[in-house]
């Protein structure tokens, strides 16, 4: 680089902020000055000649013989520094033999033959260059001419004298290559007198100038060169000592201004310019002292480095000052809380103020902790005032906001290390404290009107904060299953639930797996708060949905429907009493012939099995067997026999053990009734011996033919409607006691009978005196002037009707029949283990069961084996149990 600066003034070193951009300045500086004295020193200016002829004369080195030719260059000097080594080493370890024509000569060129070696280690304050050419072919006598470089010129650089040792040459033979020999100076060149004091001197009128904002009078470089020196000569210390002194004199007197009175944002633009232009000036400082500041800084790990030490003057002159850090922190907390009001406010000035205090180090101490405070305190107060006066909403998306807000304040101007426990206190103060509220106030409101934007920002707010909404977001509409009044809308508000639910979780909770079985918890427990009484409804919903006339659905709606009441009948216990439900009400479909579709039935079956295993089902699969084997029978029977009169027969052949249990009830059939009734028994005992035949007539059912006055009609009716129309074939009009006389029907079944034919919709009969009921001394008669648009009208719906006294039957018999399964459990489990205390027995029985059992009813039956002798008390301790072989 000084090289270089000789030989062009338009250079000069421009200090750069940043130290790296400074240390590749200068090595790429030093690389083109390195190049250069290697093109000095091999290639002097001339043309080569294609034929040299060889040296015939050695060049004998002589101090005397530097005057006496003038074809003879004088020899320069060169500093080398300790970098140039390598590039010095590659070149004298692979010598070159290079023609030249001298500058002196016209016609004739001059052939040099050169050869480079470095025979001793470089210094690295100074070298002695040494070199020795021969040079032949002059211009018109042919007579040798020695070309060598002399030693003992020296040069100037920045007040410092570089002295040339002695002059050495190699005696080389005609036609050998020269060397140049390099060695080491022998005494180390020393400054002159004054220069330290001298050179301090321009150094810090350079330093003032900055600090002042004027013009310097030295050139950059060469005041970073005296440093240089300086440094070389091991005056770092007191150099580093002066700087420092005359840097804290500078920022001792910024302090007077800022105890001054001034309004706060004026104050807050004063320092920050302050801060502005000690950074400027530190930058430019140590620029000029860069060499100082990687030498014996950096060897000195004690001390700060340039712009450590400018930091720490700062820090502890002018911010540690109590009154200008305690207005600062203020102004700054002011304009932030005037932003979160709504007005507008300087942020660059905020972003470079924050800077400051972090590159100072006393952010967190000095900041963040009061910031966090001032926060923590208004959102505290801003959320227990919005919770009152807004709707849950608009308090949500209010959050939303002030939570954007402060992540953005973050990215602009607040440290990094400020956004967890900022985000975490707005967090706390805006949701957490109010999470149990929200749910209570507003939650309820967004799941009816299935709002789905506002339920996937409840989400996203609430899963913030720990605890969050998982179980509480589904305690909602549990009274529909608790309320008797919504029995008959309990099963279709459940499935329009969940899949509310089910749309919730997938669209706002985004499948969260946390939630689904939360879900499944909720479900299952609030279903089963009425013991019994979902399995009953959901089995009638789903007898409903596969009744035949049921126009509501497609096939493949209603095989969705179906998959969805699996999934309800999943979260049922009583799952025994759905069966028994469903198997009552499959049998009145299949018998009457009200089923929808028997594929429907097959698939719903299917289903059952897939859930609750083979042995839940096989009852269920027995119905449909009999119900196939009843067809062929009456092909059978239909083909052998020859039926009397125009009656058509159909019997259906039901397995006792397959279907529900009905009250064998006596009546009074027509002769012809009976007739068939015989043949068929005597046919069909004819073919499987053994075999009894019981007659159930509940569930018959007749198509009789009637003549009105408007026309011939098909009356669809159950048997016992049967009986009670055919008598008025025989009379105009019966009362209630006569109608009970002839046909035999119990009183109760012949009530609802006469009620469906004179009170339904379908009056076939006249009632007097007419009301709702069927009372006593009640006379009936034929409805000559009957009228309906249909040709066959159904009237026999109310076979499909559950009565009380069926509910009750079949309630009571799925009692039974859990006190069978809880019997045959306690007698495995006694088998099994001989003995066992009473709790240790419970508790077997209760893993075993798949129903709820009470206490009470399970110490029943414990005490009914015993009774039996299943079982027995230990006799010295009566809270033990021994099996009974």
């Amino acid at each position: 680089a000084h090289f270089y600066n000789l030989s062009s003034e338009m250079y000069y070193f421009k200090p750069n902020p940043n130290p790296t951009a400074n240390l590749m300045f200068m090595i790429n500086r030093l690389a083109i000055a390195i190049r250069i004295c290697i093109h000095f020193f091999m290639f002097p200016i001339g043309l080569p000649s294609p034929n040299p002829p060889p040296p015939t004369q050695e060049a004998r080195p002589a101090a005397s013989d530097v005057n006496n030719d003038s074809s003879i260059t004088s020899s320069k000097k060169r500093k080398i520094n300790s970098s140039e080594r390598e590039d010095i080493d590659s070149i004298s370890s692979s010598p070159k033999t290079t023609n030249y024509s001298s500058s002196s000569c016209t016609s004739t060129s001059q052939h040099i033959q050169k050869k480079l070696r470095f025979e001793d280690s470089v210094d690295f304050i100074g070298l002695d260059v040494k070199m020795a050419e021969e040079s032949s072919a002059s211009c018109s006598s042919n007579k040798m001419k020695t070309v060598f470089l002399a030693g003992g010129v020296g040069h100037h650089a920045n007040g410092l004298t570089k002295t040339a040792g002695s002059t050495t040459f190699s005696n080389s033979k005609p036609g050998a290559a020269k060397k140049l020999v390099i060695k080491n100076f022998k005494e180390k060149p020393k400054l002159p007198e004054n220069y330290t004091h001298e050179t301090w001197q321009k150094l810090k009128e350079a330093v003032e100038a900055i600090q002042n904002s004027i013009s310097i009078k030295y050139n950059l470089e060469e005041l970073y060169q005296a440093v240089e020196n300086l440094c070389s000569h091991k005056i770092s210390a007191k150099l580093y000592k002066q700087l420092q002194v005359v840097c804290e004199d500078h920022i001792k007197a910024q302090i007077d201004q800022f105890r001054e009175y001034l309004f706060l944002t004026l104050f807050l633009k004063k320092i920050d310019k302050c801060w502005q232009d000690h950074c400027r000036q530190m930058i430019m400082i140590r620029s000029i002292f860069l060499f100082l500041d990687r030498t014996y800084v950096l060897q000195n790990s004690m001390l700060p480095s340039v712009w450590d030490m400018g930091l720490e003057l700062f820090r502890f002159y002018i911010i540690s000052d109590m009154k200008v850090q305690s207005k600062t922190i203020d102004g700054i907390l002011l304009l932030i809380e005037r932003e979160r009001s709504g007005e507008t406010i300087d942020r660059s000035l905020l972003r470079s103020l924050l800077s400051m205090l972090s590159d100072l180090q006393i952010y967190q101490d000095s900041f963040e902790q009061r910031f966090l405070e001032e926060t923590n305190r208004l959102y505290a107060a801003e959320g227990q005032r919005l919770m009152q006066e807004r709707e849950v909403p608009d308090y949500l998306h209010h959050v939303n906001k002030r939570l954007e807000e402060e992540a953005d304040r973050v990215i602009t101007y607040l440290d990094q290390s400020t956004q967890k426990p900022l985000i975490a206190t707005v967090e706390k103060q805006l949701l957490g404290e109010h999470l149990t509220a929200t749910l209570q106030k507003g939650l309820n409101h967004l799941l009816d009107e299935n709002r789905i934007q506002d339920l996937c920002l409840l989400y996203q707010l609430f899963s913030r904060v720990r605890g969050g909404v998982l179980l509480e977001i589904w305690i909602i509409h549990f009274t529909m299953v608790i309320n008797p009044e919504k029995d008959k809308t309990m099963v279709q508000e459940l499935l329009d639930f969940k899949d509310k639910v089910d749309h919730i979780i997938h669209v706002c909770f985004m499948k969260n797996e946390k939630f689904v079985n939360a879900m499944k918890e909720a479900f299952e427990t609030f279903i089963n708060k009425r013991t019994n009484k979902p399995a009953e409804l959901i089995a009638k919903h789903v007898d409903w949905k596969l009744r035949a006339g049921n126009k509501e659905a497609t096939d493949e709606e209603l095989e969705k429907m179906l998959d969805k009441i699996m999934i309800i009948f999943r979260f049922i216990y009583g799952k025994d009493v759905f069966e028994a439900f469903y198997k009552k009400d499959l049998a009145k479909r299949l018998l009457v012939g009200k089923s929808a579709s028997v594929d429907a039935e097959k698939s719903m079956l299917s289903k059952l099995k897939h859930e609750c295993g083979a042995a839940f089902t096989s009852k269920l699969e027995g119905m449909f067997k009999d119900m196939e084997l009843s067809k062929d029978i009456m092909v059978q029977f239909k083909q052998c026999q020859n039926l009397p009169g125009n009656i058509e027969l159909t019997v259906n052949i039901l397995t006792m053990g397959y279907w529900p249990t009905y009250v064998p009830m006596e009546v009074h059939l027509l002769p012809e009734m009976v007739r068939l009734q015989e043949i068929f028994k005597t046919f069909y005992l004819g073919k499987h011996s053994g075999r009894k035949l019981q007659w159930q007539s509940t569930l018959g059912h007749c198509v009789l033919k009637a003549e009105f006055k408007e026309g011939k009609k098909e009356l669809q009716v159950s048997l016992f409607q049967t009986l009670v129309l055919l008598m008025f074939n025989e009379g105009e009009e019966f009362t209630l006691e006569e109608i009970k006389l002839a046909t035999g029907i119990e009183d109760g079944e012949l009530r609802r009978t006469l009620q469906s034919l004179a009170c339904g919709k379908a009056r076939v009969i006249h009632k007097v005196p007419k009301s709702k009921d069927v009372e006593d001394g009640d006379k009936f008669s034929c409805n000559d002037d009957f009228k309906h648009k249909l040709f066959r009208i159904k009237i026999n719906q109310i076979q499909m009707k559950e009565t009380v006294e069926e509910q009750a039957s079949t309630t009571e018999r799925v009692y039974q029949d859990r006190q069978y399964q809880i019997d045959a459990a306690i007698v495995r489990i006694m088998k099994m283990r001989k003995t066992l205390s009473h709790n240790l027995l419970v508790s077997e029985v209760y893993n075993q069961l798949k129903f709820p059992v009470k206490p009470a009813d399970l110490k029943k039956r414990i005490e009914s084996l015993i009774d039996r002798d299943y079982m027995e008390r230990d006799k010295e301790n009566p809270n033990q149990y021994n099996y009974v072989a």
